[in-house]
């Protein structure tokens, strides 16, 4: 969406800010209604559930490259952010699922990988899409590819036992567990401390290592890149010692964050800070996962959901919390910023590691 707002907001005669609104009103609503939706919904044999988000996401796509106007338009994503979480939360849960208890946390990352993939590829081809056949043209692409997704998904998936309804209530019991509220509250301080530094990378880049405009693009292309392998180490360390993986990941990130910042004059150096920072930053996002569903087996699917909305507060407080150190300092500030709220996030994962330990 980011990368179609300048000529979205040209043809329905808005700003680009309120054309921003969009993305904004998209996280928002993926973040308040993600957890009573996934639990609502939770009963449902998956692949029914996934073939339905599917054709929510193709129609509503649809609608959207139709749009009048702004409110048609809007209407057109509340819709998409509705299901979105409920995908999200029951992908990881059903991946463990298929692959068994000792894969689990590979096929979580599997999933992961496929968001990493498209968290890297999505502005660039958005924008590219957006270029060659205007936005109304990349949501119909959109809308044709999930249709075509829905149709593989109806080929390749296999059936799985429909679940036994459960209450809200009852569900929502989790929220009453410390080791579960624990490490949601850490997967806040982790995306936090993620976004801060992320958010604001560009500008990091732009104004501090003086990387001329035309290049940021590949810059942050081999950011993401090399975030790939992160995704992959993530999931591979994270089901036996989700805790400590985390303490190790947040502690990486913010080496990285700092190293970038140290090294900016130096483009090899650049180059291989960044990387490190990319592994950190793209391997929390299993880790966090695979660590709040651990912690919640009685209600995993809620229990990723949650985290996924725990996420979104952090990306929201990281972009908040960038912003403000750029305007009491400046933009080097935030690789410092974010870096300390990574070391927080380190020692507390090691602290909550020991305290279940010793309980």
């Amino acid at each position: 969406m980011v990368g179609l707002l300048p000529s979205l907001a040209r043809d329905l005669s808005i700003s680009v800010a309120r054309a921003g609104q969009l993305v904004t009103l998209f996280a928002v609503i993926v973040m308040l209604f993600g957890p009573p939706l996934t639990a609502w919904l939770a009963h449902i044999e998956r692949k029914r559930m996934f073939m339905a988000v599917l054709v929510i996401f193709a129609v509503s796509n649809a609608v959207a490259a139709l749009a009048p106007n702004f409110w048609v338009l809007a209407i057109a994503r509340i819709v998409p952010a509705l299901a979105l979480p409920v995908f999200w939360g029951t992908a990881s849960e059903t991946a463990a699922q298929l692959a068994g208890p000792e894969r689990a946390g590979k096929a979580v990352s599997t999933v992961y990988l496929g968001i990493s993939a498209a968290m890297l590829l999505g502005i660039p081809l958005g924008t590219v899409a957006g270029d060659a056949v205007g936005w109304r043209g990349a949501f119909w692409a959109l809308a044709i590819m999930s249709a075509l997704t829905a149709v593989l998904l109806q080929f390749s998936m296999p059936a799985l036992a429909a679940g036994k309804r459960i209450g809200f209530a009852q569900q929502a019991r989790i929220l009453r567990e410390p080791t579960f509220v624990a490490n949601v509250l850490l997967s806040v301080a982790v995306f936090t401390a993620m976004f801060t530094g992320y958010t604001y990378l560009a500008a990091l880049l732009e104004k501090v290592a003086l990387v001329p405009s035309a290049d940021l693009g590949w810059w942050l292309m081999g950011f993401g890149a090399v975030g790939l392998l992160g995704n992959w180490l993530g999931g591979l360390w994270a089901d036996r010692k989700p805790l400590a993986t985390t303490a190790m990941f947040s502690a990486v990130l913010a080496i990285g964050m700092l190293a970038t910042l140290l090294l900016a004059a130096q483009h090899i150096g650049l180059a291989v800070a960044l990387g490190v920072w990319g592994i950190a930053n793209t391997a929390l996002y299993p880790i966090c996962q695979i660590r709040v569903m651990k912690s919640a087996p009685q209600a995993q699917a809620l229990a990723g959901t949650i985290n996924v909305s725990a996420a979104n507060g952090g990306i929201a407080l990281g972009a908040m919390l960038g912003g403000a150190s750029i305007g009491w300092w400046d933009v080097a500030s935030v690789a410092v910023v974010g870096a300390t709220v990574a070391a927080f996030a380190a020692v507390a994962a090691a602290g909550i590691g020991r305290w279940l330990s010793v309980r």
